[in-house]
């Protein structure tokens, strides 16, 4: 049929956009000139919308003003009812035995053909309307439907002969009639494959998977289906063309078929086939056990029988399924296997003729459930390899949506329920690290808020939560935790400082004696900067108030004659306050006195009264006796000094005059000074 369109005012089709939706037909009353539409129907939300294209069709039909139009499409046998509706025009077509309605709204310039019009998408059920998670879950769906069942036994190769049996079974003295066939997978309209199983199933053309006749106990065959992915399954059904076995078992795997565990036992002598009591007392203690049970084991009906297992009848956890992790496992499984056990027969299979009326056949192999998402998904996809998988939200990852995702460990995954989403939280870590982990330790603590714990804390941060700088670091409050310069170098005075670490809140580093400023970079008032790392500022002294004074010479006059002493011997030792190594590492002049500083290296002996030690020391010796080289000092020389304790100077340091020792060091007296030592120890001295 050709296509009609109004053209607009400028010349050019208008094509728009099509509302698509199940609807029941348009109905014309009989001898009348105007038609009476039905309403269009909107779908459920569970409905299957079936999308189709204008390009598809091919064709398009206006309807006139009034009545309904039918229209027979040959390319796709299409049947078209238009019927006039306000602000448009109903168009319903079935298609394919899918029934479809459009609505096309009349304008000035003609018909507005909306076709395909851009509508509002649907909200995600995983999120209510204020964005707040909440349980979702996949559509209920035939999880066998299009899937490929493996069977050990299929007839025709070769062809093979069959019967199917017709009249009353229950009158054993009426005569069945047998119908004869030949199965043969060469023959398209012969064969009976295990594609047949879980194709469309259509009752007015019923298609069959057919075993091998007459295999008899304990020879079994086994139906064998993956579904891809795990599965929650509600029921697992099967019809046959054939009597229904007199024994089989229903089997489930959880890990895509590595192992089997028993769903559903069917036999009329359940303790003689599987040792398993008939109609056993479901309780919460084997809830999650299969039992065996005589129903569906009948002969009859001959065809068209039904064996159908729920996976939660009689199961007590039934109604509290969300808090029952048993039953959310017994629902659980990737694949499903069918073994058939014993054919149920008439008691004639001895005769040989007979036997080929015993097989197996089955014309629906259905398996309803849903994809396990555990509540974190509302469908399941397929992935670039072609395996299918949950859509996660709720910040969940896996097939099953069954871990948090990465950085999302605040809590630990839990399965939706009906109250709480349970969705998985980021672990706060103020943007500062890409990875955390979980501690249930510090979740319990936190009363269950949060247990996550940063890793590899960035931008010179640390803590559990990348919420405070880490040493050499202190926070910047003039920037958010969050930025990543929030935390500045403290930048200690690796000499001036006694650590790295300074205030986390003000920067200040801690500084040694006589060290000031924020990084410890210069001495306090009232200190001088020394050469020493161990004490880089020591205190200025103060100048002598008394020392020994000498008449000294007037000009002209020569200098007096020094009394230190020149021997280093037990008596000298014995006599001196102090007895020191020590080396001159620089001087100045300060009025009358010149100020030296020498580091002390050993200490040989010295009073208690005086504060010395190790290290960098200042010394002071008047002007007038170093012009008369008492004693005579060089910078950068090694001395062995001796002499008494100036006691009435309350500075510290030594003070040398005409009278103290500055012998230039030599190696050979420190064993001689330690013998001293020792001798004095023992009160030789």
């Amino acid at each position: 049929m050709n296509a009609h369109t109004r053209s607009g005012r400028d010349g050019s089709q208008d094509h728009g956009s099509v509302e698509v939706c199940q609807c029941l037909p348009c109905v014309t009353a009989k001898n009348e000139d105007r038609s009476v539409p039905r309403p269009c129907v909107s779908p459920s939300p569970a409905t299957d919308q079936r999308q189709l294209s204008l390009a598809s069709l091919s064709f398009l039909i206006v309807a006139p003003e009034g009545g309904c139009v039918y229209v027979n499409s040959d390319p796709f046998r299409a049947k078209m009812a238009s019927c006039r509706l306000s602000g448009g025009v109903l168009v319903s077509v079935l298609v394919l035995g899918v029934q479809l309605c459009f609505l096309v709204r009349q304008t000035s310039g003609g018909f507005d053909l909306n076709m395909f019009a851009a509508q509002q998408s649907p909200p995600d059920p995983c999120y209510d309307e204020n964005g707040k998670p909440r349980r979702c879950i996949p559509d209920f769906v035939n999880a066998a439907f299009g899937k490929e069942v493996k069977a050990s036994s299929t007839c025709g190769s070769p062809a093979s002969r069959y019967c199917t049996l017709t009249g009353n079974s229950a009158d054993a003295g009426e005569e069945r009639a047998r119908v004869c066939h030949i199965c043969d997978s060469t023959a398209p309209k012969r064969q009976h494959p295990p594609s047949y199983l879980t194709d469309l199933h259509n009752p007015n053309n019923v298609t069959c998977w057919q075993s091998e006749p007459y295999i008899q106990y304990p020879t079994n065959v086994t139906l064998m289906l993956s579904l891809g992915k795990k599965f929650e399954l509600t029921y697992v059904t099967l019809q046959f063309c054939s009597p229904r076995p007199e024994s089989m078992i229903i089997y489930k795997s959880m890990d895509y078929g590595k192992s089997w565990v028993p769903y559903q036992f069917y036999s009329t002598q359940c303790k003689k086939t599987y040792q398993k009591p008939n109609r056993a007392l479901i309780t919460r203690a084997n809830e999650q056990e299969a039992i065996c049970t005589d129903a569906h084991s009948d002969i009859e009906p001959l065809t068209g029988g039904r064996v159908a297992f729920s996976t939660l009848e009689g199961r007590p956890s039934a109604f509290n399924f969300d808090n029952s992790p048993v039953l959310q496992d017994w629902v659980t499984a990737t694949d499903i296997k069918v073994v058939f056990n014993r054919l149920n027969t008439f008691g004639d299979e001895a005769e040989e003729a007979s036997r080929d009326s015993y097989y197996y056949a089955v014309s629906d192999f259905a398996v309803g459930g849903r994809c396990k998402c555990n509540g974190h998904a509302s469908k399941c996809v397929h992935d670039r390899e072609g395996r299918l998988s949950c859509d996660c939200k709720h910040n969940t990852a896996g097939d099953e949506c069954d871990h948090c995702k990465p950085f999302h460990y605040d809590r630990p995954w839990q399965r939706a329920t009906a109250r709480d989403a349970n969705e998985c939280i980021a672990c706060n870590c103020n943007l500062h690290a890409r990875r955390c982990r979980f501690n249930m330790e510090l979740y319990k603590l936190s009363g269950r808020k949060g247990g996550g714990v940063c890793l590899n804390c960035r931008h010179n941060t640390a803590g559990r939560h990348c919420h405070y700088c880490k040493e050499g670091f202190y926070r910047d409050e003039s920037k958010p935790i969050t930025h990543r310069k929030a935390c500045k170098a403290c930048d200690c005075h690796l000499v001036g400082a006694s650590g790295k670490t300074c205030n986390q809140t003000t920067g200040q580093c801690p500084c040694k004696d006589g060290v000031t400023g924020l990084t410890c970079n210069r001495c306090a008032k009232g200190f001088q900067q020394s050469r020493s790392p161990v004490a880089p500022c020591i205190k200025i002294p103060r100048g002598p108030t008394s020392v020994p004074s000498p008449t000294y010479p007037k000009p002209g006059e020569r200098c007096p004659e020094c009394l230190g002493e020149k021997k280093v011997n037990r008596k000298n030792y014995c006599k001196s306050g102090y007895v020191i190594q020590c080396s001159i590492l620089s001087r100045e002049i300060l009025g009358e006195w010149t100020k030296f500083t020498i580091n002390v290296g050993t200490i040989f002996k010295r009073e208690q009264s005086l504060k010395l030690r190790r290290g960098d020391q200042y010394m002071y010796v008047r002007q007038s006796d170093l012009q008369c080289k008492c004693p005579k000092l060089r910078l950068g020389r090694k001395y062995l000094l001796m002499g008494s304790v100036d006691r009435d100077n309350n500075r510290e340091g030594l003070t040398l005059d005409y009278r103290s020792t500055a012998i230039p060091w030599r190696n050979r007296w420190g064993k001689r000074l330690r013998r001293h030592q020792r001798r004095q120890k023992d009160g030789k001295c």
